[in-house]
């Protein structure tokens, strides 16, 4: 089969050919229908080889749906053809976090090297993927495959970070959101569907901050010196009480830090590697500050649901799977306006 492989530290990623997988005792393998394209990939291929984890050569994409094509012994609850998402933070199955759902969480996966795929293990770029257990499978119920598929890190991964602070986003209060991107421009959406609160967008791009617009943003700030006094003073000078940066930069979380107010939560979720200090007097009085990751296989189910309602969709532009290394490029380049979707078997 084909895939889309990052095989050489510092080099693009290659479309190559490698053997078809088969299924093990409790596995199932996919033929890949749709592949997202994620920052956080090219943030691995940036890594210098010191730093590097994981096994190259590594066939990447951590965003996957597909159709079943065949099941290893003894698997249970899905049928060949079904068409299915993939919850992609694997973990142990059995550790206290993952008894609750948030595999995102586990306990012992870097103790047992277990990774999700795309991120350590091989990934949807490909026309075939093997998923090691069928907990990690949700059924798309009638989405578009395309539409779907950024949903399992770019609708899931904000949602989980807003589900977090819903309590405080009541009406009359403002969450910020930092960066439009890919993850941006659906918490925009889901921040409009699930609370009253106002929706500010910051970028450095007036593009996005135009896509913002498009998705529900209430009013956009482009993302300079002037923007953490025009934030205060479009909240008439509290801040917000929830800001969400999904950049992470060391310039985009002291923004965060400088619009959130009393009593706020800021979310970093963004890979920048920026760092916020906390502490007495860095920070207005009770600021919460936490860096979630991902999210539940509960809040997929909950975040497909939510597409299939209409309240939140994913702008996107396809590629076929020898075009993917060019994907990458615009995405690296800020010409992606919402999510790149790699077809593999299109």
């Amino acid at each position: 089969m084909k895939a889309l492989q990052y095989r050489t530290i510092g080099a693009a990623p290659e479309v190559v050919t490698v053997p078809d997988p088969e299924p093990g005792p409790g596995q199932v393998l996919l033929e890949v229908t749709a592949a997202g394209v994620c920052h956080s990939d090219i943030a691995v291929m940036s890594w210098p080889a010191e730093d590097f984890p994981y096994p190259l050569p590594l066939t990447l994409g951590h965003e996957g749906v597909g159709t079943v094509a065949a099941l290893g012994a003894g698997v249970h609850g899905v049928a060949e053809g079904d068409a299915v998402a993939v919850y992609g933070p694997w973990g142990c199955g059995t550790c206290a976090k993952c008894a609750e759902g948030k595999e995102n969480y586990c306990l012992r996966a870097e103790e047992l090297g277990i990774r999700p795929p795309g991120l350590g293990a091989p990934g949807s770029m490909a026309e075939y993927l093997l998923v090691d257990d069928v907990r990690h499978l949700v059924p798309l119920a009638g989405l578009d495959p395309v539409a779907a598929v950024p949903l399992t890190d770019a609708g899931l991964t904000p949602y989980h970070a807003i589900k977090r602070s819903l309590v405080k986003l009541v009406p009359g209060s403002t969450a910020v959101v930092i960066g439009t991107g890919g993850l941006g421009h659906v918490a925009i959406q889901l921040l409009r569907a699930l609370t009253p609160a106002r929706v500010i967008a910051l970028d450095v791009s007036e593009d996005k901050l135009r896509l913002a617009r498009t998705v529900g943003a209430h009013e956009t700030v482009l993302s300079d010196a002037r923007a953490a006094d025009a934030v205060r003073e479009l909240t008439g000078g509290p801040g917000a009480e929830a800001v969400f940066d999904f950049v992470g930069a060391e310039p985009t979380v002291a923004m965060a830090g400088a619009v959130a107010a009393v009593e706020g939560d800021i979310s970093i979720v963004g890979i920048g590697g920026g760092a916020l200090p906390v502490g007495f007097g860095h920070l207005p009085f009770e600021v919460s500050v936490n860096a979630p990751y991902w999210g539940s296989r509960g809040e997929l189910i909950e975040v497909l649901a939510l597409a299939r309602a209409g309240v939140v969709s994913v702008h996107t532009e396809t590629y076929p799977l020898d075009d993917a290394p060019l994907a990458y490029e615009r995405l690296h380049a800020g010409k992606v306006e919402g999510r790149a979707v790699i077809l593999p078997n299109g």
